[in-house]
Formats: C-alpha cells, sequence, structure tokens
C-alpha cells in the first residue's frame, strides 16, 4: 500500500507541472475580447494610451493582469476585464501575447 501511494504521489508531481502549464494556443482562443483594444495579435492598439501585448514578458503580462483583477492595480476597463478571469486564464493570455513577435521600442536609459 505505502509503494501504490509513493508511486501515485511521485506521477502526480511530474504530471502536474504539465497540466498546469500555460498554453499559448488556449490563450490565443481567450484573447478575442483583449483584441478590441489591444490589436488581434497584441500589436495595434487602438489609441496611444493602450499598450501593446504583442512581445512582452510573460511574468509582466501575469503580474499586471492578477494586479487589474484584485483592483491593486486600477483601471475601470481593464478591472472589469480580468474580473472574470482565473489564473490558468491569465497564464494562457499571458504565454501567447509573449509568443507574439512584438514591435515594442526599447526606452533608452541614460
Amino acid at each position: 500500500m505505502r509503494q501504490l501511494f509513493l508511486f501515485s504521489a511521485i506521477t502526480l508531481f511530474a504530471v502536474a507541472p504539465s497540466v498546469f502549464a500555460a498554453d499559448a494556443a488556449a490563450g490565443k482562443a481567450k484573447s478575442a475580447v483583449c483584441g478590441a483594444c489591444h490589436g488581434a495579435d497584441g500589436n495595434k492598439p487602438i489609441d496611444a494610451n493602450t499598450p501593446k501585448l504583442a512581445g512582452q514578458h510573460e511574468d509582466y503580462l501575469v503580474k499586471v493582469l492578477k494586479d487589474y483583477r484584485s483592483g491593486a492595480r486600477a483601471n475601470a476597463i481593464m478591472g472589469a476585464q480580468a474580473a472574470g478571469l482565473k489564473d490558468q486564464d491569465i497564464d494562457d493570455l499571458a504565454a501567447y501575447f509573449a509568443s507574439q513577435t512584438g514591435d515594442i521600442q526599447e526606452i533608452p536609459h541614460h
């Protein structure tokens, strides 16, 4: 019995990262709403105040979406959009936009 438990625990921990891993394809499927303001691939925002998402760092996108969802970062539109997102949705969206080729310009440091 103990061997069965040990085998099950090892198998669970070996498989768990792949079960919960971010999925860019799933993120693309979930990104239609984002495209209304940020552009279909995250590169064509509707105005200068809307950021490009394509090519952003995945961990940054995860953080800001979670901050919008919790209210730690205030924006009426993004707060409403992020409110219904689960952690997996956020991970998937971040993976998708991070995987896109972005034309984000680097800001020179002085």
